[in-house]
């Protein structure tokens, strides 16, 4: 059976990996660029799983089968690969702030209990002990999630396609697709590309933005629209608060990521396109994002900035993120794509989707 798809951000790389791991499947991936340059390659990679609102249904389980399967999925890839995933096993910290509804954050700690997770309310004392890098007058405590994690996700990627190569899977960057054949009896056959045609009894589109264009070329367009987010990488030469405990911060929608070796990323900016597809980035945004980090941790003032960066996240129009399942009218092509601000937090479980749907359909 031979499956193809497009695109390898992390979504299609964890997709290659999954399938991977079953037999009888002969799998080609396409992209126009090296793995994790698109979105992929601009996230954070800060798993807000166990301390996100959503509490049940599908956005639920995706998040609670994600940050599952990271923890078999790491150790898993490194032992395949001989690589280092930076994966941060500290958590999440949530910072609340004056007028903030706290009742939300007990009820949330309750369901959390109830479905076998942890989380963590903290007051004020309790915050300055543990975090003393955190000091602003409107923070009224914390909201701590042991079980939250965060990576590398430029890593991740690499990781993901150095094993499913390792398994066969053969992956075709710097080839631009350039259309999926006419479908006979709601099936396409084969994917058109600059290197030539390849056939296919599945195709999976994990295109990102790029799903647009391919999905309106059959007549089913899934339209999805970019939104600029930017970061930057600070180096402050030695860690905030105790070196011992280093969990992702977030704060207002600001995260401060620790990354090693005194450096933190700060991100990050959500900016919406104004008339067409295009956006530039705003610096003054960014700029705004930085204040706010200094305003949580007043020690990153003195921070030096070593390189800022920004990426396009795929937003699908009028209907929730992210699209996975059957593109309509069509047996045989699986959309996993439309991620928005989630891919590397739902790769895993986006991967495993397709993998069962591939099975129970062949």
């Amino acid at each position: 059976m031979d499956v193809a798809i497009i695109g390898c951000g992390v979504v299609g790389a964890a997709i290659a990996y999954e399938l991977s791991q079953v037999p009888g499947i002969k799998i080609t991936v396409f992209d126009k660029q090296p793995p994790a340059q698109a979105s992929t390659g601009a996230a954070l990679g800060v798993l807000v799983g166990i301390i996100s609102h959503k509490i049940k249904g599908k956005a639920w389980q995706l998040r609670q089968t994600s940050i599952q399967r990271y923890e078999t999925l790491i150790p898993e890839l490194e032992a395949l690969t001989g690589r280092t995933i930076p994966f941060n096993r500290q958590g999440i910290l949530n910072l609340c702030l004056e007028n903030e509804n706290l009742e939300g954050w007990e009820k949330l700690a309750e369901v959390r209990h109830s479905q076998g997770w942890k989380l963590e309310i903290w007051d004020k004392a309790k915050l300055k002990d543990i975090c003393p890098q955190v000091n602003h007058p409107q923070v009224t405590g914390a909201v701590y999630s042991p079980q939250d994690r965060q990576l590398d996700p430029t890593v991740l990627t690499l990781a993901l396609v150095e094993a499913a190569q390792q398994k066969g899977v053969n992956f075709q960057f710097g080839v631009n697709v350039l259309g999926i054949s006419s479908p006979e009896n709601s099936k396409c056959t084969s994917v058109e590309t600059t290197a030539g045609n390849f056939t296919a009894d599945w195709i999976i589109i994990s295109a990102g933005l790029g799903s647009t264009a391919l999905t309106a070329q059959l007549n089913q367009k899934i339209d999805i629209r970019p939104v600029l987010g930017q970061a930057l990488q600070v180096s402050l030469g030695h860690p905030l608060g105790k070196s011992d405990f280093q969990p992702a911060i977030n704060g207002s929608d600001v995260h401060i990521v620790p990354i090693g070796g005194g450096d933190y990323w700060i991100g990050a900016t959500v900016e919406f396109p104004v008339d067409s597809d295009e956006i530039s980035a705003n610096q003054e945004l960014l700029e705004s994002l930085k204040q706010k980090a200094i305003a949580f941790c007043p020690e990153l003032a003195t921070a030096k900035i070593i390189r800022t960066w920004s990426g396009l996240r795929p937003r699908p129009e009028g209907r929730p993120a992210p699209v996975i399942g059957e593109l309509p009218g069509f047996s045989n092509v699986l959309l996993a794509t439309g991620h928005y601000r989630n891919g590397v937090l739902l790769a895993p479980a986006t991967a495993s989707i397709i993998r069962e749907q591939i099975i129970c359909n062949s």
